[in-house]
């Protein structure tokens, strides 16, 4: 994963007030920590930092020019905006070239199961130690065809070169199942409660058919059951 180049200023002012002037003017107020350094205050364009976020994935990297010295960053957090979804405060890590960073990349399946199966993504991230520079965007999981009984362990990922898994090898990442209908679920249900002793309140509709059914049995008015 290469580094989206960004321009960055030094930010000296702090505070929500602060915060929200650097906001309307369209910018994005970060902190760069990391190597036992004081954190780095800085603003980035709001536009261009959404668009290298969005390309890098979770885990972007960014080279940052803090007004003419340089510096590599590796995204942590990012708050967002959950009406307006812009940008609010991004923090960073400061990284070198070919440090080791631990992070927590996507798993993407491909592919379709067999038919009648269900798939369920025990984990949706892997941990991985990777280079800073060489972090995968995501890892892709090969479902094609897969059938019922199906499962996909840590062990099983294809990771990129010169990246080391972190999880327990053992770690059930996929897990493809038959799919059950809902008549099979409700069965499944109703057995579970009767063995638990657990008597269900008749529904409205349950009951509406029973009286009809009642009124259908019961003799009509002036007759009597021999009639």
């Amino acid at each position: 994963m290469s580094a989206e180049k960004i321009k960055a200023e030094s930010r000296t002012e702090f505070g929500k007030g602060a915060a929200r002037r650097i906001r309307r003017e369209h910018k994005v107020p970060a902190v760069v920590y990391g190597h036992g350094n004081d954190p780095i205050h800085i603003t980035l364009p709001g536009h261009d930092t959404m668009m290298a976020l969005k390309h890098g994935g979770a885990n972007a990297l960014l080279e940052l020019d803090i007004e003419g010295t340089t510096q590599l960053a590796l995204t942590r957090e990012v708050q967002v905006d959950p009406i307006k979804r812009t940008l609010e405060h991004i923090d960073f890590v400061a990284v070198r070239t070919g440090e080791k960073v631990t992070v927590d990349v996507p798993v993407h399946l491909v592919g379709e199961a067999a038919r009648e199966t269900l798939v369920v993504t025990e984990n949706t991230t892997v941990q991985l130690e990777a280079e800073a520079t060489h972090i995968p965007e995501f890892i892709e999981v090969d479902i094609e065809g897969a059938a019922a009984g199906t499962q996909i362990l840590a062990s099983d990922l294809k990771l990129p070169s010169g990246s080391t898994l972190l999880v327990d090898a053992d770690t059930l990442m996929v897990n493809v199942t038959e799919q059950v209908s809902a008549e099979a679920l409700e069965a499944e249900l109703e057995e579970a409660e009767a063995e638990a002793g657990i008597e269900r309140e008749e529904s409205d509709e349950d009951a509406a058919a029973s009286a009809g059914a009642a009124e259908g049995d019961a003799p009509a008015e002036g007759q009597t059951d021999s009639e």
